[in-house]
C-alpha cells in the first residue's frame, strides 16, 4: 500500500470520528492527499471522493450560516 494511501485511509477514520468542527478542519488535508493521489496516478475510491464532496458541501453550509442577514 502506498504512503499516500495510507494517509487517505487514516485520515477517513479521522474524520469519521471526528466533531462537525474536526471533519470541517481536516477537509483541505484530505483534499490535498487525493489530489497528490490523482496526480501520482492511483486510483482514488469513490468512497473518499464522496467523502471529500460531503466534507465541501459542509464548509460551505458552514459559512453560509456565519453570513448575517
Amino acid at each position: 500500500m502506498s504512503d499516500l494511501k495510507k494517509t487517505a485511509l487514516d485520515l477517513e477514520v479521522r474524520i469519521n470520528g471526528a466533531t462537525a468542527a474536526g471533519r470541517l478542519a481536516l477537509q483541505p488535508e484530505l483534499e490535498r492527499v487525493l489530489r497528490k493521489m490523482e496526480r501520482d496516478g492511483l486510483h482514488v475510491p469513490p468512497r473518499l471522493r464522496n467523502l471529500d464532496a460531503e466534507l465541501i458541501s459542509e464548509v460551505m453550509e458552514a459559512r453560509f450560516d456565519n453570513v448575517p442577514l
